[in-house]
């Protein structure tokens, strides 16, 4: 246990020490392992967007066992996935690498202005499989919101139960956000306060832009000149929204996109003191060997 995991630790001394041990399994894990920094491999694409949208440009991808393996050779702190993946392959890889079980998903055959995914695993599943942790979809600015805030808040008392940490993807979406209101540096940070108060160990939100999309956020801004206009700026801004750094903060992925762009969001998300990455596309679309020379790359930046 170095000093940085106990330091970040400290930030969750109410939590039991089922809890407390899963996160430090997860702090500890991996080429990152003690640094207090983490980059996860999420697989729920496959759900969310189809299997060709998410598969085809690397076909050996269609096979559960694919990730897992890749999450392991790479030294990702954790691999998150829906309960189809998990548990295809939680026996085979038991105690290989801490597991995230993500209990509800969208797909996207639909598309509704106010989204709500189902909730398709329990705790119990999480459990079953040997799980670290949970993992759930939040969509604050949804008119849905409401539901989804009951579903996390019984799942995660459930999970604290037991001695699971909670992660959230708190992405904002529907309602009357624009597109560009989605990932604007006053809604993100306010999604990730969200996350913090419904009792996220982990939050999960998108890098931010220095778009501000509410009229009244836009006053105190500029009123108290909160510097928005670096991504690294942005970053410590949500990182600070987050209980001033108490809780854990990474930033996703996204859409596939070249190399030096994905290291120089990791590099602005590691100045701004964001805890790390959790990136899906950008790796387990490439070439096995391309993909884990790219993860090793991303890690030796947060290593830095």
């Amino acid at each position: 246990m170095t000093p940085r995991v106990r330091e970040i630790l400290s930030g969750y001394a109410g939590s039991n020490p089922g809890v407390l041990t899963n996160l430090a399994r997860m702090l500890n894990h991996g080429t990152l392992g003690g640094t207090g920094r983490f980059v996860i491999l999420p697989v729920d694409q496959g759900f969310e967007h189809g299997p060709a949208r998410s598969f085809a440009k690397n076909a050996p991808g269609y096979d559960p066992h694919y990730h897992f393996r890749l999450g392991i050779d790479a030294g990702c702190n954790a691999y998150a996935a829906p309960l189809g993946f998990i548990e295809a392959g939680a026996a085979e890889f038991a105690g290989d690498i801490p597991l995230i079980l993500k209990l509800n998903n969208s797909d996207s055959l639909t598309d509704a202005d106010d989204p709500c995914p189902a909730v398709t695993a329990s705790v119990d599943d999480a459990l079953r499989l040997g799980c670290a942790a949970i993992g759930f979809t939040i969509y604050p600015g949804s008119g849905m919101r409401n539901e989804m805030i009951d579903q996390i808040r019984e799942l995660s008392e459930e999970a604290r139960a037991v001695g699971l940490p909670t992660v959230i993807w708190s992405y904002p979406r529907g309602g009357n956000l624009s597109k560009a209101g989605e990932t604007a540096i006053d809604v993100v940070a306010y999604a990730a306060q969200i996350a913090c108060q419904l009792g996220a160990h982990i939050v999960k939100v998108k890098p931010p832009t220095a778009h501000i999309e509410q009229d009244a956020a836009r006053k105190v801004y500029e009123a108290q000149k909160i510097p928005v206009a670096t991504l690294a700026e942005r970053v410590a801004h949500v990182v600070q929204s987050s209980f001033n750094g108490r809780r854990i903060v990474i930033f996703s992925g996204g859409e596939a996109k070249g190399d030096e762009a994905v290291f120089a969001e990791v590099k602005e998300i590691h100045k701004g003191g964001g805890f790390g990455s959790i990136i899906g596309r950008n790796s387990f679309q490439r070439p096995r060997d391309e993909a884990l020379r790219f993860l090793a790359a991303v890690m030796a930046i947060y290593r830095s």
